[in-house]
């Protein structure tokens, strides 16, 4: 049974964000406010929001329940995560802060169409219809994760667990805007990293000792050698799908948009450090959790047949209830940073992307209204898929994670990197990443290899080769 002080401490943390909404309501004067921020966010708050709104659910209940399940073999995913971060803070955060405002462009889409001089507007619309699509999948992996947070939290129906997640995050993101989105994140992932440090601290002295997590971990039958393929069921494809993660960054709008909305570029190497120190504390700190969860939990009945709330209930076990409910609001945390982001962005898609050029004479207010209208929109028809309760956030996250870095990773790498590449070679190189990408799951193909890997590179090798055939050029 859930007792008051932490329905108190968790509730009051609900209201504390919708409260930030409410507070930013009246500083949106443009859309670009409300859809960018004014383009004049802060190193510190572009770092935690970016991270936050990066990590999402999926680091305090995906992997530590993964972790707990497979154990060391998922060390690969999260070097995967460090080193594709990192990349992406140096190589694509300056060249985008700067291009993104060369040719005023508050969109991805609306960027890469500038600047390729894509007349057509396919690009455009195939990469708008793209951020919605894996936007709807990836928001309703969130809500997934909310639902059942608060299932366990208050012991409600699935179904009503989820509007209430989605009521919350809606309402302050609905009035505030990306400002409030950014702000909600920066005070998410403080809580987060407070809560990803903490609790493996207290689990370990409630352990005992390391050896006594040694002996757990083995008992189950999970190697510590993560070099040692055959004791961790890995192989080297599963390795190489493993660190493929990583290559996802340089495709997700809503970390990208991070980097747009920055106040001044010099002042994203201050960011990346920052970023760069939480993210590889938090990871360590997510599969501290999942192996300590092992000796706390010797087995998957005690969590009510979902690995994925290791964390929910090592924090009901660990700490009295007020501090229970500070850090359950944690794991809220991860999971509304990332959706604000992604509703967000999905309603700037459907706004600068789409309504924009349908109606050519628009003022500021009717654009964040219509935005408003379209942060309701995509929240529902993301709520329809999270309504069951079978979902994985690990595999719903996946997916779209994959989605993302193939249909824009290589199209952003190139137009930054590639001198005059041309739209026609943008355009091919999607195409056939994107038939990788689907056909890579009718044919379960992903069982053996990520589907990210192939499509990504798929995708970028093709903007090589129609360069250098069509276009005569030498990369």
């Amino acid at each position: 049974m859930i007792k008051i002080e932490t329905l108190v401490t968790f509730g009051g943390y609900l209201f504390f964000l919708i409260g930030i909404g409410i507070y930013f309501y009246k500083k949106n004067n443009t859309s670009e406010d409300y859809l960018i921020g004014g383009r004049g966010v802060g190193s510190w708050v572009t770092a935690l929001s970016a991270q936050a709104s990066d990590i999402s659910g999926w680091l305090l209940m995906g992997l530590p329940g993964a972790v707990y399940l497979t154990g060391f073999s998922q060390i690969w995913v999260v070097i995967g995560l460090t080193i594709g971060t990192y990349l992406n803070w140096v190589y694509i955060a300056p060249k985008l802060r700067v291009e993104t405002e060369k040719y005023n462009a508050l969109t991805l889409p609306t960027f890469l169409e500038r600047k390729l001089k894509d007349e057509s507007g396919i690009i455009r619309k195939i990469l708008s219809l793209g951020t919605l699509f894996f936007f709807t999948i990836y928001c309703s992996s969130g809500l997934v994760a909310a639902g059942k947070l608060f299932e366990t939290i208050l012991g409600i129906d699935y179904r009503v667990a989820v509007f209430i997640g989605a009521f919350t995050i809606v309402t302050y993101t609905f009035m505030g805007g990306y400002l409030a989105s950014c702000w909600t994140d920066f005070f998410q992932g403080i809580l987060m990293f407070i809560a990803i440090i903490s609790v493996p601290i207290i689990a370990y002295f409630e352990i005992g000792s390391f050896e006594n997590v040694k002996n757990a971990i083995q008992l189950k039958g999970i190697s510590l050698n993560i070099f040692n393929l055959k004791e961790n069921n890995m192989n080297f494809l599963g390795i190489l799908s493993s660190l493929a993660w990583g290559l996802g960054y340089f495709g997700q709008p809503h970390i990208l948009i991070r980097f747009m909305s920055i106040k001044d570029v010099k002042d994203l190497k201050k960011s990346r450090c920052i970023a760069m120190i939480w993210v590889i504390i938090s990871l360590i700190g997510a599969i501290s959790i999942g192996l300590f969860g092992i000796s706390l939990f010797d087995n998957i009945s005690s969590l009510g047949g979902d690995s994925e709330k290791i964390f929910i209930y090592m924090i009901k076990k660990l700490f009295n209830p007020w501090v229970a409910g500070i850090l359950l609001a944690a794991i809220l945390s991860a999971i509304m940073s990332t959706i604000d982001s992604q509703l967000l962005v999905s309603s700037t898609t459907l706004t600068e992307d789409f309504y924009k050029y349908i109606k050519k004479n628009t003022s500021d207010k009717e654009i964040m209204w219509v935005g408003r209208g379209c942060v309701i929109f995509i929240a529902l028809l993301s709520l329809l898929l999270a309504l069951n309760q079978n979902s994985k956030v690990l595999s719903l996250v996946s997916y779209a994670w994959a989605g993302f870095g193939i249909i824009f990773g290589p199209a952003v790498i190139s137009v930054l990197y590639i001198k005059n590449v041309h739209s026609k070679s943008i355009l091919i190189g999607m195409i056939f990443g994107m038939l990788v990408f689907f056909n890579w799951k009718i044919f379960h193909l992903d069982i053996y290899v990520y589907e990210l890997l192939p499509g990504f590179f798929i995708n970028l090798i093709t903007i090589f080769i129609v360069e250098k055939i069509l276009f005569k050029k030498n990369i």
